[in-house]
């Protein structure tokens, strides 16, 4: 059973419960999420996951390229560790960035998810080749240019259009260019969506600045 550090309203620790507890009672606790931007041709992406047709939350739903729990007994350096698990790539800590902490809370069915999630972004010089995916948690990767990626965070844009490649039911990898609309993408709250297109925003007018 994975166990999970508890926070109260003002961000204080508390204890420590299941994640099954945590979830049904709506503890706040800590998550790892990582972002992955690439340029390409003087275009920037951001690279998405498509979750697996196997999870209980938000099946065949595209998400943030990877994230997890951080348990009880990690520290949130420790969280990289997803980012091995779920897309077979090595990542150090030192080498992301980090976009601070988002207070991010969601109801579905029975789970209260109440999160402070430690968000990252990865500036990623990897192929659609490189990555090797945890099937039972992961069962594609795309890409979105970020500029139309921005919009539709922002609610500018109601559809995008997606790249990348996808497992079929019989294991076989699909390429995929085509239009994904609001619904298939993992709920997360508007607001959620909206702080983490302009932060990173912020991070490539950074990076084009310093060029």
């Amino acid at each position: 059973m994975e166990y999970l550090k508890i926070f109260n309203e003002e961000k204080e620790p508390i204890g420590i419960a299941s994640r099954e507890e945590v979830h049904k009672k709506g503890y706040w606790h800590e998550t790892f999420q990582c972002w992955f931007i690439s340029k390409c041709k003087d275009k920037w992406f951001v690279l998405l996951q498509i979750r697996s047709s196997n999870k209980k939350d938000y099946p065949n739903l595209i998400d943030i390229t990877a994230a997890g729990h951080i348990m009880a007994d990690e520290a949130v350096v420790d969280g990289v560790r997803e980012i091995q698990e779920e897309l077979g790539i090595n990542v150090k800590f030192n080498e992301l960035i980090s976009l601070g902490m988002i207070d991010y809370s969601v109801k579905h069915k029975n789970l209260i998810d109440n999160e402070l999630a430690n968000v990252f972004l990865y500036k990623s010089n990897h192929t659609f080749d490189d990555f090797t995916l945890q099937k039972e948690e992961v069962s594609g990767i795309v890409r979105i240019e970020f500029s139309s990626f921005y919009e539709f965070c922002t609610g500018m844009q109601e559809e995008v259009r997606i790249q990348g490649f996808v497992f079929n039911q019989k294991h076989d990898r699909v390429h995929i260019n085509r239009i994904a609309k609001k619904h298939e993408f993992v709920p997360h709250e508007r607001s959620y969506y909206e702080t983490i297109a302009r932060r990173i925003k912020e991070k490539i007018e950074e990076e084009n600045e310093e060029r």
